[in-house]
């Protein structure tokens, strides 16, 4: 790191010793994500369900048959199913060591005491949670795969967002996830406490680019923080106070 971005680094942590109302921002946004997950938080892992293939299927590298496949499961599988996409059409699952995913018409569940097709309305029955689909799993599990480098090229696009929400004995607090269709992504909480006030925020961007933010409000001042690094490396911090009226 450069001496002026040292220099940066120094001020902004000298900036926020000096303000009250930014360490109770951290206090807030640890608060908010603490709510997050006591209310089931949306990347909270879930545990598997156990399933089974329906017949023979290829499991896919995405949820959709544009996606390479991993490998073909015999029918009678057993499975480990993770969660579905948003709209149940496609579920995360594990075979013999390999990860990808399966139709939800090729899965089975044990529903009411007996093996049954999982279908929309009974994934959340059994406890089957809703997973999102990103360039991070693509990196988690397939770099051994010679289409690996071809994400763009099998990528079929939609973003989501997840959003919970809360209050404790502490506080209130909120948490909000967003996936870009590109493999951005950004990740936000926020929360309340006594008449004071605090946020923080990750964002990456779909080329290697971050930003972090931190801000919050106290009985007389408020303030912030935030550095952005450029894809290429290049830094930039900015932090500034003002006192409230």
């Amino acid at each position: 790191m450069s001496a002026i971005y040292l220099s940066h680094d120094i001020r902004a942590a000298e900036a926020l010793q000096s303000m009250p109302s930014m360490r109770k921002a951290a206090s807030l946004a640890i608060l908010a994500l603490l709510v997050l997950f006591s209310f089931g938080g949306i990347n909270k892992a879930s545990a598997a369900i156990n399933g089974m293939a329906v017949t023979s299927v290829n499991l896919r590298a995405g949820p959709s048959t544009r996606y390479p496949v991993v490998m073909v499961m015999p029918q009678s599988a057993s499975l480990a199913v993770y969660g579905c996409t948003g709209d149940r059409s496609w579920c995360d699952v594990s075979w013999s060591g390999a990860r990808g995913w399966v139709a939800t018409s090729y899965i089975q569940v044990l529903y009411n005491g007996r093996p049954t097709v999982l279908t929309a309305s009974i994934a959340p029955v059994v406890g089957i949670a809703t997973v999102a689909f990103s360039v991070a799993y693509w990196d988690a599990h397939y770099h051994s795969q010679p289409w690996y480098g071809h994400w763009d090229r099998y990528y079929v696009g939609g973003g989501s967002r997840s959003v919970v929400a809360g209050c404790g004995d502490r506080g209130c607090g909120a948490a909000a996830v967003t996936r870009g269709p590109y493999g951005g992504a950004r990740a936000a909480a926020g929360g309340c406490n006594d008449g004071k006030c605090g946020g923080a925020a990750v964002t990456r961007g779909p080329n290697g680019g971050r930003r972090a933010a931190v801000g919050g409000c106290g009985p007389e001042k408020c303030g912030g923080v935030s550095v952005t690094r450029g894809p290429l490396g290049n830094t930039r911090i900015r932090h500034g106070s003002i006192d409230r009226p």
